[in-house]
């Protein structure tokens, strides 16, 4: 069962926490994990983009000149595919992108993303009572006794986004805050630290634990 050190808000260690995440076999964890976020950012896409077809685009209902006797090409509309303004061959249409994926999938996909971070996780006790002021220095003091970079993207996941935090936290850059329930892959594979809080930790284990 792997495990981590977990810091207080001065950044020296109190305790030990333990992960009882179940994860995906080593040999299908790379698959799993990919599917997932392949499968949240394509269901991003919103899927709107679209251009008219030769029949949709206003006007070109008369023939521009007679089929012989001009030196010309033949041509039937003004708003074929060749001319300038006229439809478009082939173009996008709306359309939906969503990949489906069961729930335990994605599930699993998830522990084993968050549980791959282990190297870069932070645990660190609950500070709602350091940060009553919500004052962003105080919250980018802590950062670096934890061991953060200010130029480094960091995830802070808590199990509520408290109005002091988010007014702490809002103006440090790279800085974004989840809460425990609502995690996604994108977010733990793309940020460069992780700190969790203790009581986040625990949330997590529950809501994802299997």
């Amino acid at each position: 069962m792997p495990s981590t050190i977990i810091k207080n808000w001065e950044g020296i260690e109190v305790g030990q926490a333990d992960f009882e995440l179940r994860v995906a076999k080593e040999e299908n964890a790379t698959h799993v994990v990919h599917r997932a976020l392949t499968r949240q950012l394509t269901n991003q896409r919103q899927g709107t983009a679209s251009s008219k077809t030769r029949a949709e685009v206003r006007g070109g209902g008369r023939k521009p000149w007679r089929q012989k006797g001009t030196g010309r090409a033949r041509a039937g509309s003004i708003r074929s595919p060749l001319w300038r303004g006229g439809g478009v061959t082939f173009g996008p249409q709306p359309r939906d992108y969503e990949i489906k994926m069961n729930r335990k999938e994605r599930r699993l996909a998830l522990r084993t993303a968050f549980v791959s971070r282990l190297d870069d996780l932070i645990v660190v006790e609950n500070f709602d009572e350091q940060l009553t002021q919500g004052k962003t220095r105080e919250l980018a003091a802590a950062l670096k006794r934890w061991g953060v970079s200010a130029d480094r993207k960091a995830l802070l996941i808590l199990t509520e986004v408290s109005e002091t935090i988010e007014r702490a936290g809002r103006n440090i850059c790279h800085l974004k805050m989840i809460k425990a329930d609502g995690l996604n892959i994108f977010e733990i594979l793309t940020a460069n630290k992780i700190i969790i809080t203790n009581q986040a930790l625990t949330r997590i284990q529950e809501v994802y634990g299997e």
